[in-house]
């Protein structure tokens, strides 16, 4: 039985990780979860399950309507709430399912505190992976990747051996605009951005995926989680998104992972520490995932792609300047603030202004990421005064 705190419990990845725990009751007990401001949610997790000890939300205001429904519960609020959370005695097990350089506390807490990780917060390793690195050799707790790619390429090595496999493929759909040109690409609305053709996911990383920085980050995941570099990944296309990442063996031949665009299973890897007694495919046979299509990917069509890991190879807090740039960029798109293909110049503008710190610690991870958000603000306002 693992006893497991939820955080990001009211998001996709949170929702579906609701799914796991509640339909297997004999392996998992919900003893925490965090929720950023959706009240309503904290308290119809809270009476689904009432083995739920602690409870976070951002704002003490939001929650003082719940600590007379609830006696039991213990409450939280605020920023270092969360690295508590993380570090909390009564579990053994932490779901990191938050957005943004939020994840990135909780992440080095839980495991600094011994605790089975299961990770969604792909900041974290984007900012921290050598200090996660750092942590996990140490014999400080134990990762689990929850992502479809990165699933798929631990479960392809553990069956191919890594030393017989010459290059990674990691997969991408391509976004909603795989096929448009650059100039097609200058009016994108927020609304048409969030239109993912094949995935349903929050509004962060549906725009990350419009742009493939995503696809950057994941690359960058894989570097740290399976001790690879830059040059033995190669993106490839599949629009379908059925093909979730290939292996190419050193005799020449190709292993892929095929399945369903469905977060649960890679949800369910993870919480089951990768021996998760999978349910046979949901299609009858192969011909539910055919035809599917590989294709190449442009480097030049995203950018995105090539200065996430021109970031990764300079290292020390160069991560950190590239997701707060580029949160910061995101949501100012969102609002409006920004034009699409001026993520990419915003976040490019803000990198190159990154004062570098080669041996970095938390605090000069943070300092980084938030000289990175004020220079996309000047880069927003100086955009607006055009």
């Amino acid at each position: 039985m693992r006893n497991v705190c939820l955080l990001g419990a009211s998001g996709s990845i949170g929702t579906q990780s609701l799914d796991i725990i509640r339909q297997n009751p004999d392996r998992f007990c919900l003893k925490a979860v965090s929720v950023g401001r959706n009240i309503k949610r904290l308290e119809e997790i809270l009476r689904d399950f009432p083995s739920i000890e602690h409870a976070y939300a951002i704002s003490e205001d939001d929650i003082a309507s719940l600590r007379g429904l609830f006696p039991n519960v213990s409450f939280l609020s605020g920023e270092e709430a969360l690295k508590e959370m993380a570090e909390l005695d009564c579990c053994d097990m932490v779901v990191n399912a938050l957005v943004g350089f939020a994840g990135v506390a909780p992440t080095l807490a839980s495991l600094g505190s011994g605790k089975i990780l299961c990770l969604a917060n792909k900041e974290s390793l984007v900012v921290a992976g050598g200090l996660v690195n750092g942590l996990l050799e140490a014999g400080k707790g134990r990762l689990y990747p929850i992502d479809s790619e990165h699933v798929a390429i631990a479960k392809l090595l553990r069956y191919a051996g890594k030393d017989n496999v010459d290059k990674v493929l990691i997969t991408a759909s391509g976004g909603p605009f795989r096929n448009l040109s650059r100039e097609q690409l200058k009016g994108i609305t927020p609304e048409r951005a969030l239109d993912h053709p094949t995935w349903h996911m929050g509004k962060k990383i549906t725009i990350d995926s419009a742009t493939m920085m995503n696809k950057g980050f994941e690359v960058i995941e894989a570097c740290y989680l399976f001790g690879l570099s830059p040059d033995d990944i190669e993106i490839v296309i599949n629009p379908e998104s059925h093909v979730h990442s290939l292996v190419k063996l050193k005799d020449g031949s190709y292993l892929a992972d095929v399945s369903s665009p469905d977060m649960h299973s890679p949800i369910a890897y993870a919480l089951f520490e990768s021996d998760y007694p999978f349910d046979p495919m949901k299609s009858d046979s192969l011909d539910g995932y055919a035809p599917y299509h590989l294709l190449p990917f442009d480097p030049d069509r995203f950018p995105s792609v090539g200065l996430a890991l021109s970031c990764y190879r300079r290292g020390g807090n160069m991560g950190a300047a590239l997701n707060g740039a580029n949160e910061a960029a995101v949501y100012a798109f969102l609002d409006r603030q920004l034009p699409f293909l001026q993520i990419e110049e915003a976040v490019s503008y803000a990198c190159s202004r990154v004062d570098y710190v080669k041996d970095v610690d938390y605090e000069a991870l943070k300092l980084t990421d938030h000289k990175a958000r004020e220079d996309v603000r000047r880069f927003v306002s100086a955009n607006e005064k055009r």
